[in-house]
């Protein structure tokens, strides 16, 4: 029978931990549960919201109508062979310790997306990646529930629309519910690292044969160092996306500042790092008013207690207006708004 919790409180549902109330909440532990979510929704003319882990949301202080909190779990392996395993995952599965299953298993694909915060469910959504590797680069199919159609439907890779931290599930923003990702990983494949700062963890290291394992605990050091836990530190991960300008912007940069990072875009362009742009205008370390910017990482806007999304808005306002008076370059913000603003 489902379960409708009024005026909830999700403060321990989003990483930021600002007080949220929803009017109406229900958990779905399964596909019937959602089909009977959507179905009291419509009986009492209710709008609903899907909440995933709360890891890269910007939740509103009131949350009208019903949310609807993933919880489908399940891991089961599809298909094996000496060279791929296909794995199909249940959206309310932890995208970390979903890595580590793959590593314990030696699969790889997407060990470098180690301690990325949030649900499976979520992760087709923004296209997550770190360090040259993103979803789709071993995303097969998503399952979810199309509400245009009004039935469950299988996106396969092309479908989805993959785009930096982006896709159709982004653009179409309340049409799909996504209720499990069907993944290929790889057996016996040679370990490539995309990203300087992997490759000299590993040369400090001397290690001389290099395991998943090892890639695996490099990514995880890396991040710990640089990247606060929201358990103790309220933060949504990575506040901005990294700008992708033109080749002729970054040279004109690079005059400049000649110590300015960027890398190639695969969608031509560069890609400049976000977090370099806003500690050169003087925001790393900045806090006031229980909102402020991470000390070991620009990148990352933290809560610490007594403030509001309000506040924090400010603060990213106010972060993107310096950057853009300094350099010339327009910064997007990476999480959500919850609910959604259409």
């Amino acid at each position: 029978m489902l379960s409708i919790e009024a005026d909830k409180n999700i403060i321990a549902l989003n990483t930021l931990g600002f007080n949220a109330i929803a009017e109406q909440f229900t958990r779905i532990a399964s596909e019937d549960d959602l089909l009977k979510a959507l179905q009291y929704a419509q009986l009492h003319q209710l709008d609903y919201q899907v909440l995933s882990g709360g890891s890269n949301v910007l939740v509103d202080e009131h949350i009208p109508g019903l949310t609807l909190h993933m919880q489908v779990m399940g891991r089961a392996v599809l298909k094996e062979c000496d060279q791929q395993v296909l794995i199909r995952i249940g959206a309310g599965e932890n995208w970390h310790e979903l890595v580590q299953w793959s590593v314990v298993n030696d699969w790889q694909g997407i060990e470098t997306m180690a301690l990325i915060p949030g649900l499976v469910g979520a992760s087709p959504v923004q296209n997550i990646g770190a360090y040259g590797t993103e979803l789709k680069d071993v995303l097969v199919q998503v399952r979810a529930w199309d509400c245009l159609a009004k039935e469950f439907v299988e996106l396969d890779n092309s479908e989805c629309q993959f785009a930096y931290r982006d896709s159709v599930f982004k653009r179409s923003k309340g049409r799909f519910i996504i209720t499990s990702v069907d993944l290929k990983l790889h057996k016996r494949l040679a370990i490539e690292f995309k990203y300087q700062a992997l490759k000299d963890y590993m040369h400090k290291q001397s290690l001389a044969n290099i395991t998943l394992k090892d890639v695996f605990q490099a990514v995880c050091e890396i991040r710990s160092d640089k990247l606060p836990d929201p358990v103790k530190v309220a933060n949504a991960g990575s506040f901005f996306k990294n700008p992708i300008i033109s080749h002729s912007q970054f040279q004109q940069l690079q005059g400049d500042f000649p110590k300015i990072v960027g890398h190639p875009s695969a969608c031509s362009g560069v890609k400049v790092a976000a977090g370099w742009l806003i500690d050169h205008c003087g925001w790393k370390g900045y806090l006031a008013s229980g909102v402020g910017v991470y000390p070991k990482q620009a990148l990352v806007l933290i809560h610490t207690g007594e403030s509001s999304i309000g506040q924090l808005m400010q603060l990213a306002d106010d972060i993107k207006q310096s950057v853009f008076d300094k350099f010339k370059v327009q910064l997007e913000i990476e999480p959500q708004r919850f609910p959604s603003v259409n």
